[in-house]
């Protein structure tokens, strides 16, 4: 099993970074907004200061990596699909959940590359977390990328169209980030959008990185948003795995 999804995993990092211009712009995305969009929220919070700023939007900049870095990865698996590679691996002696679980650990080891360099920025930019806060923001960061990778995965192997797999996920994504409060914090919004936000997912991550970032270790969205995204991570890593196993036989 570890063997054959390192396989995979180091066959997919060589496929991404065999041209590195695409990772490249997806590393830098993040680090865009945190100089050029992160500076506009001063006057939203308390101190009225850039630091401020960014300690209230690195922790969503990195759960929005999480989920929007790993929600696109199942593209390449619908070409696969076309190409018939996927049902070559399936027929090989290879396990075949390590099909699935090497494109999701590729996906990972990005986030780990992404998240890593936003917080090089943050720092630079004066933002300051404690060790404790800084491994469970990356531990939380994981979860939810694990589970936006394997909802990716499971959504090519259903739809198996670039189409219909493009418009499923234009559908959602505005709501889901604006009802996440990634750009502009839901105590900010009308009341109405302060009661449907907890339906949202994302919008427990993103409330428990700021209450990381704040050094706030007792903050009730932490426990929270670990529970619901690790349980979140297996259904939907289950799914993909079983999905997978339907085309392939």
């Amino acid at each position: 099993m570890i063997r054959h999804t390192a396989l995979f995993t180091g066959y997919e990092l060589k496929k991404s970074f065999s041209n590195p211009i695409w990772p490249l712009f997806g590393i830098l995305q993040p680090v865009l907004y945190l100089v050029m969009f992160a500076p506009l929220l001063k006057t939203m919070t308390p101190g009225g200061t850039t630091v401020d700023a960014l300690r209230m939007f690195t922790p969503a900049a990195m759960m929005m990596i999480a989920v929007f870095g790993s929600m696109f990865s199942g593209f390449g698996l619908i070409a696969e699909l076309r190409g018939g590679s996927i049902e070559r691996y399936a027929v090989s002696p290879a396990w075949r959940p390590a099909i699935v679980l090497g494109r999701v650990a590729k996906d990972m080891v990005q986030l780990v590359l992404q998240a890593i360099l936003v917080l090089i920025v943050a720092i630079a930019m004066g933002v300051r977390i404690g060790v404790v806060e800084l491994v469970l923001v990356l531990l939380l960061m994981a979860a939810t990328g694990l589970f936006a990778s394997s909802l990716s995965q499971g959504l090519a192997l259903t739809i198996r169209d670039e189409n219909g797999m493009s418009q499923t996920l234009n559908l959602f994504m505005l709501p889901i980030m604006l009802l996440a409060g990634l750009f502009v914090p839901i105590s900010f919004a009308p009341e109405w959008m302060k009661a449907i936000a907890p339906v949202n997912p994302l919008y427990h991550a993103v409330e428990a990185g700021r209450a990381l970032f704040a050094g706030q270790l007792s903050d009730s969205s932490i426990p929270i948003a670990f529970a619901l995204f690790i349980v979140l991570a297996v259904v939907t890593t289950i799914w993909s795995m079983r999905s997978l196993g339907k085309i392939a036989g």
